[in-house]
């Protein structure tokens, strides 16, 4: 039977090479994130001009248990070419200085077409001014607006494209050349605006250094380019620099930053043995490590690679709103064809009047707004959760940790650190009971003496026993002379075996284990001299996260293979009511189905291999990415890097603000959209106000998108009044 407190877990930092559903960049490879938050869907052609997107890299599907939940999009990444909806060609615009240009231009053409003489020097100056207007600003959307019509898909640049040559055609020459240059400006502007997104994840990448000292075979050392490092190479790292790859501190002791990775604000002490990660921030003195992980391969590379494909599959409410774009466009530009040709012949409309109405419905009808609406909300709530440490595997994940009701924790490893610490001590006599339990655990391997030879590091006396005839007691503990003395360190059975064991003791003993604790004893030939208690001990941040969950809502529950007598304990001190102990990993699977049955949707969260069906087996489940096994990350759907308990409260907090500002944007595209189609059915509406009104939204949902990079301000408490 395998339990908790039999695992092995490695405490310190993130794994080497964090188990991420993904494949493995080639080795030296540096380059810039694939993060998509435009228009333009992945997968389809954004104008008949450019190239065709390069397709996402498939993520890694599994399944979640015997539910079957599979991790792949089987919506695809983006749309087809039936979709009907080409998006942005950003490709295709123009650089500042040419839309400087048209914009003056067609400033030209609108004042000749007000101010001017009605003459045909005038009139025919005027149309080329406007004509030009339009090569300068709209020359690549014109063409892919063509070609994208002539292949019966209707977007962003076929509308356009329609919309100007109708009011070119009508003799709104000077409005068609402003609509142009407006567009081309607000493209542009709109680009800028969404790169923010797409940075926040490519920042991370500029945080590690392209070159590294490396030490040669004479000693000496050079610097040389980061990706030519080879794995096992030898290289330091200067004060006040940062680590240019994964590896392990050879010699040196320094604090350095790790919030790049772990996104954990203190700086962490390392000394020879500990492990160092790429973009980390050297902050104190000299550090040599000795290089694990090739340029490419780091785990700064493998989570940017993570955000990039949990990017590229698209979150619920992104493929709704996909699939709904794809039928409202074709169902405006039928509507436009309504107006034009329908009201003149049915509801006595001029036709002028009718086709600039339209003309101006499609200009209204680009449901870019929309579209983006979505992917850089998920892109910037994707980028906000790693920089803190909280890597998500989809955008599916961020969107429905909102619904979780109930989160069942793992004990050994997840709600406790995973490595047992002396945490009480009784004496019955003997001054020298401390050293000598110290030189007797001091030569043992077993975990409980490490624990209590560490424990009593400090208290113990600089000048440790010699001992003889050290003899480890299989199953009992361990036995050495000391001083012509025979002394024992070793558990309850050992001591009822000598005959050692006395009323006292027992009452010492039952009161450490009704805590959960192990209880280890010194004993001479005589009697029993000393009393240590070695448990495993909460996480520092256990408490804090237990309360944050309670007040949004979500009931916490422990679920455990260790014994219930450390199992309560553990759960009382953390503040968790429910807890089941003594569990098997097909127990734990039935233990979630109930959950879920009696609460709703149930996370997950735990580090070991036995913890992995229980992992799939919930609605989300979340891994310790620093102790946690790679077995239970990759099964996961989210990995808290620096194993912060409190960052499963804080992805519940991330995914109800993502909702929030989902809602906004969806709102704001749709009611901005309604509001122009009345005004233009009225009459009341300008093709210069409806590219206002399309641009406009576009900004806004973007700039309210964007929001997800700042931390949300105030308390956890008035963070969740808002929810």
């Amino acid at each position: 039977m395998t339990t908790e407190s039999s695992r092995t877990t490695t405490p310190q930092g993130p794994p080497e090479a964090v188990a991420l559903p993904m494949p493995k960049a080639s080795q030296g490879a540096r380059r810039a994130p694939q993060i998509n938050v435009s228009c333009c869907a992945p997968g389809s052609s954004c104008s008949a001009d450019a190239p065709p997107a390069k397709a996402a890299a498939t993520p890694h599907a599994h399944k979640h248990g015997a539910e079957g939940h599979d991790h792949q999009d089987h919506d695809g990444h983006g749309h087809d070419a039936e979709d009907g909806h080409e998006g942005h060609d950003h490709g295709a615009l123009p650089g500042w200085g040419r839309i400087g240009a048209s914009l003056a231009a067609a400033l030209a053409a609108e004042l000749a077409h007000l101010l001017g003489p009605d003459t045909p020097v005038w009139h025919y100056g005027g149309m080329a001014l406007a004509a030009v207007a339009i090569l300068l600003a709209g020359l690549g959307i014109y063409k892919a607006g063509l070609k994208s019509l002539l292949r019966g898909q209707l977007g962003i640049n076929t509308l356009m494209a329609v919309a100007v040559t109708g009011a070119f055609a009508i003799g709104q020459w000077p409005e068609a050349a402003m609509v142009m240059a407006l567009y081309a400006l607000a493209e542009r502007i709109e680009e800028g605006a969404v790169g923010r997104a797409r940075n926040a994840i490519g920042a991370l990448l500029a945080l590690s250094p392209d070159q590294a000292e490396v030490q040669q075979p004479g000693g000496q050392w050079q610097t040389l380019p980061a990706a030519e490092v080879a794995v096992g190479a030898t290289v330091r790292v200067r004060p006040g620099g940062r680590v240019p790859l994964d590896g392990t501190v050879a010699t040196g002791r320094s604090a350095v930053d790790e919030s790049s990775v772990t996104g954990e604000s203190l700086a962490v002490d390392k000394v020879p043995g500990d492990k160092l990660y790429a973009g980390t921030l050297n902050a104190q003195a000299d550090l040599v490590m000795q290089v694990t992980s090739a340029a490419g391969d780091t785990t700064l590379d493998r989570i940017i690679r993570a955000v990039e494909e949990a990017q590229a599959t698209r979150a619920p409410t992104q493929r709704f709103v996909d699939r709904f774009a794809a039928i409202y466009t074709p169902a405006v530009f039928v509507l436009a064809v309504v107006v034009a040709v329908g009201a003149p012949l049915v509801m006595g409309w001029g036709w002028f009047d009718a086709i600039y109405r339209a003309l101006v419905l499609l200009v209204i009808a680009c449901p870019c707004a929309l579209v983006i609406s979505t992917p850089v909300t998920v892109v910037s709530g994707l980028a906000a959760a790693a920089r803190r440490g909280i890597l998500v595997k989809g955008g599916a994940w961020l969107e429905q940790a909102r619904g979780i009701r109930a989160v069942a924790f793992d004990k050994t490893g997840t709600i406790t650190a995973g490595k047992p610490v002396l945490v009480g001590q009784a004496q019955f006599g003997g001054d020298a009971a401390t050293d000598v339990a110290r030189a007797l655990a001091g030569r043992s391997d077993h975990p409980v003496s490490k624990a209590i030879a560490a424990g009593l590091g400090d208290a113990a006396g600089t000048d440790l026993p010699e001992v003889d005839d050290f003899t480890a007691l299989a199953g009992r503990g361990v036995q050495g002379r000391i001083a012509g003395a025979t002394w024992q360190l070793g558990n309850r059975r050992l001591m009822q075996e000598r005959k050692l064991w006395t009323d006292a003791v027992e009452a010492a003993a039952a009161e450490h284990e009704a805590q959960g604790r192990s209880v280890t004893l010194l004993a001479d030939a005589d009697a029993v001299r000393a009393l240590f208690a070695v448990a495993d001990t909460l996480r520092p941040q256990a408490v804090q996260a237990v309360s944050d969950l309670k007040a949004l809502g979500v009931v916490p529950v422990m679920l455990t293979g260790d014994h219930a007598a450390a199992a309560q304990a553990a759960a009382r001190e953390a503040g968790i009511a429910e807890v089941q102990a003594s569990l098997l990993p097909e127990h734990k699977l039935a233990a979630i189905a109930a959950l879920q049955q009696k609460h709703g949707m149930t996370a997950m969260a735990g580090d070991g291999i036995n913890d992995a069906p229980a992992l799939a087996k919930a609605d989300i489940g979340f891994a310790m990415g620093a102790a946690g096994t790679d077995v239970a990350m990759e099964t996961a759907d989210v990995v808290i890097m620096n194993d912060d308990l409190r960052r499963v409260a804080e992805t519940v907090r991330l995914s109800r603000r993502t909702h929030r500002v989902l809602v906004q944007n969806i709102t704001l595209a749709l009611g901005i959209k309604a509001v122009f189609f009345g005004l233009a059915l009225a009459g009341q509406a300008t093709m210069w106000m409806a590219v206002f009104a399309d641009m406009g939204a576009s900004l806004l949902v973007v700039a309210n998108g964007l929001r997800m990079l700042r931390p949300e301000g105030g308390t956890p408490a008035a963070k969740e009044a808002s929810a």
